[in-house]
Parts: C-alpha cells; structure tokens; sequence
C-alpha cells in the first residue's frame, strides 16, 4: 500500500496530429458537401452555345458570299477598240486577291469549327472546346480585319483618287467592278 500512496498518476495531454485533424474534415464528395454547392446553370450556357453556332453559320454564308463576289468581280471598260481591250479582274489587284484568299481561310476554319460548336452544345460544361474557339476565332477575326481593312483602303481610292499622287479615280471607268468589290469588302 505503500507503493499506491507514493505513486501518482500524471497525465500528458499532447495536440491533434495533422493526421487526426485531416481525418475529421469533410470529405469533397460527401453528401454534406454536395447538398450545399449549387448546381451549374446549364441552360444559360446550352442557349449560348446554340447562339454561338447559328452565329457561325451566318457567318459561314457571309465570308463565302464576299468570296464568290469578289472571285466574279470583273468589267470591261467601255470604250474598247478593237484591237484594244481594258478589263478589270480581282487578281489584277494583290489586294482583292487578299482579301478572297483570307476570307477562303476563314470559311473554311468556320466550316471546319462547327463540330467543335456541336460539343458546346452536347455539352455545356466541356471548357477546353470553347477555349480552342476563343483562341481560333480571334485570329480568324484578326485575319479577317486585316484583309478588309486593305480592301477598304484600295476600294476608297478606286472610287475617289488621289489627286496629290495622279491617281484618277478608277471607278469612273469600271462602274460594275467597282460595286462588285464594294459589295463584297
């Protein structure tokens, strides 16, 4: 009994370990956890992935128009000889052949990007698609401004000159070329 009296009892209390504290947390997928998030709006981004791929099918018959208008642009002058003969064709102006060029690229990538579209739509959630068509459609619309931005610089100075260069007023001559390119840029 002596022994009993002697003897104390001591306690240590040490913290939680990292393990322990880990183990009392919720975990992600819990039922508790789900119940609290709210569900994505899938509606919202189903109705603009069907916007966006009605947009690209305009656009694929606007970009495939200019190109075919601009491909058919060409005028005979009206006072011909008969030895004589001045004509008015896209090519014969690097610029028109830009611009049909680029908007053949650019109908082509529309054409090619409407899968993707589709996915957007199946899919509404899917990001990596809708990204990919971010990144494609501003270069595409990069390219697209640069080819009629040019356009438009040689269309202005068909229709009106320069007459601090001597450059005469083109359109004078070549009436339907002129709206044909007008038409198309």
């Amino acid at each position: 009994m002596e022994t009993n009296k002697t003897m104390r009892e001591t306690t240590i209390n040490l913290p939680e370990t990292k393990a322990e504290a880990k183990e009392k947390a919720p975990l992600l997928n819990s039922s508790r956890a789900i119940a609290t998030l709210e569900p994505p709006n899938r509606g919202t981004k189903k109705g603009i992935a069907i916007g966006d791929f009605v947009l690209r099918l305009c656009t694929i018959g606007a970009t495939l128009g200019a190109t075919v208008t601009m491909g058919n642009a060409d005028a005979v002058a009206p006072f011909t000889t008969r030895f004589l003969r001045f004509e008015a064709q896209f090519n014969d102006i690097p610029t028109f052949v830009f611009f049909m060029v680029a908007n053949g690229i650019v109908t082509g990538y529309l054409f090619l990007s409407l899968p993707f579209s589709t996915i957007c739509i199946v899919r509404p959630l899917a990001k990596a698609p809708r990204i990919l068509l971010v990144i494609f459609d501003t270069a595409m619309t990069g390219l697209t401004l640069a080819s009629a931005s040019a356009v438009s610089s040689i269309v202005y100075l068909a229709h009106n000159g320069n007459p601090n260069t001597n450059w005469l007023p083109f359109c004078q001559q070549f009436g339907d070329f002129c709206s044909s390119t007008s038409g198309a840029m």
